[in-house]
């Protein structure tokens, strides 16, 4: 099996990465007023990351083909971005 490296997978990296960080520092590093809050944010952001990747995996079998997978996981990405600032 040959190990492809996708959107997906560098942002399910990024959220175990700060997770990781939150949980060690607490959630004072972000300058929110909930500083107590440090380990279930950094649940949310772990269970985030396995969302991704099992929607990483999903697509995967769907793609084949490495580059449509890159578009069609950076068209997810940006998408969920949009929406993300649309709401907010």
């Amino acid at each position: 099996m040959k190990f492809r490296i996708t959107p997906l997978n560098i942002c399910s990296a990024l959220f175990l990465i700060l997770a990781v960080y939150i949980w060690i520092n607490g959630a004072s590093v972000t300058g929110s007023q909930y500083a107590h809050l440090g380990t279930a944010i950094s649940l949310i952001f772990v269970l985030f990351a396995f969302v991704v990747a099992f929607l990483d995996i999903m697509l995967r079998n769907f793609f084949p083909v490495t580059k449509t997978l890159w578009i069609i996981e950076l068209s997810f990405i940006t998408l969920t971005a949009i929406i993300f600032l649309l709401v907010k």
